[in-house]
């Protein structure tokens, strides 16, 4: 006859047990209001959600009770769920903002281990969303901790492509990103109803930009993506002051207008004091099912050209990092939430953004700079 479980036991199994917003041990969020053991076995578990109608409060039960259940000695597990306090969400606040009950860019700070890229692009059209999608599903898919921030506020289209339907949680004046295939996302378009249109000017779109960056809890990320508007207008300039680390990726098409055009958009780094991290062009040419052979249906060499040219205006190497085909699947990608890179990672253009993924990042940078949460044993 199996004995009965203890109370180190059940905690240690909820201990693995994940909020599905925030990423971390629900023991580690005070979540756990109390655990009682009855002599026959079974196990009554209280967790406190963050507020009430909780998205993922189905989510949390059922990844109690399985976590529970596998304890030796469990007979049978049960979930009552309650709501935290103001008191409580204002200590969990407090507790995920590293001590800080004031809100701050973690970004910003000068020992930030993240890197932000502002993908940005000279005018629209040119499948500027479609490469930040497919890079954050690429860098997530390797390990890394990424989040996207559709910065792009008129035309935001970053939920639909990487099929996001959850809203964000907000905890008192936090705010919990909803995550699809790993990423963490933030766009205004969660935040209006139907396909409102967004009607601000400069001031507000600076103010909607430093909430995404200061209100949303990111966790510990490793790349942070920004979808930018096409052009050099107030999110450019916002990014280059809220973010002066952030580094420019600079989408165009081989077709000579756009080139020009996404050379200026690179060339504001030189009045930011911003890198660029490099030029990426898209829907260079087209291999048509069963051929071999390459149609430029936009002309060839755009890319080089706003690598080159960026080059010689800023004084420093800006590198052409890939030339992605034009495939239609990368569009059907978009339109379904599923990123070319995860649906069809063979295909020649999932290819090349993965390659470029990885030479921007490089490895997941394991446990450097990370808090473990040990603290010394007592003698």
């Amino acid at each position: 006859m199996s004995s009965t479980p203890t109370t180190e036991q059940v905690n240690a199994a909820l201990a693995t047990v994940q909020d599905p917003e925030i990423r971390r041990p629900i023991t580690d969020l005070d979540m756990v209001k109390g655990v009682d053991i009855a002599d026959d076995g079974s196990v009554h578990v209280g967790i406190f959600l963050t507020v009430a109608g909780c998205p993922m409060k189905g989510r949390i039960e059922k990844d109690v009770t399985e976590a529970v259940s596998k304890v030796a000695g469990v007979t049978r597990v049960s979930v009552e769920l309650d709501v935290m306090s103001e008191d409580q969400r204002k200590a969990l606040q407090t507790k995920l903002r590293g001590g800080q009950a004031e809100k701050e860019i973690p970004f910003a700070k000068p020992n930030s281990l993240t890197k932000v890229y502002a993908v940005a692009s000279g005018k629209g059209g040119v499948g500027k969303s479609s490469v930040t999608v497919n890079l954050a599903a690429a860098l997530a898919a390797q390990g890394h901790k990424v989040g996207v921030v559709d910065a792009d506020i008129y035309g935001h289209s970053v939920p639909r492509m990487l099929g996001v339907s959850d809203r964000p949680t907000k905890v008192e004046d936090m705010i919990l990103p909803p995550t699809a295939h790993d990423i963490k996302v933030i766009s205004v378009g969660m935040f209006t109803q139907g396909n409102q249109p967004v009607v601000w000017r400069g001031p507000m779109l600076h103010r909607a930009l430093q909430q995404f960056l200061s209100d949303v809890f990111w966790g510990d990320l490793d790349v942070l993506l920004m979808d930018l508007p096409p052009g050099t207008g107030d999110i450019a300039i916002s990014v280059a002051q809220l973010l002066p680390g952030a580094e420019i990726l600079v989408v165009t098409t081989p077709q000579q207008a756009a080139a020009e055009v996404a050379e200026r958009a690179g060339a504001i780094s030189a009045q930011t004091h911003q890198r660029v991290a490099g030029v990426i062009e898209n829907m260079s040419y087209f291999v048509a099912p069963g051929s071999d052979e390459r149609t430029y249906l936009f002309g060839e060499g755009g890319g080089q050209i706003v690598a080159e040219g960026l080059t010689r205006s800023l004084g420093a190497e800006v590198p052409l990092l890939g030339r992605v085909p034009l495939d239609m699947r990368l569009r059907e990608g978009g339109d379904d939430g599923m990123p070319l890179v995860l649906s069809d990672p063979d295909t020649e253009a999932a290819q090349v953004l993965r390659t470029v993924a990885d030479n921007l990042v490089g490895k997941p940078r394991g446990l450097s700079g990370m808090q473990l949460g040990i603290s010394p044993a007592r003698r």
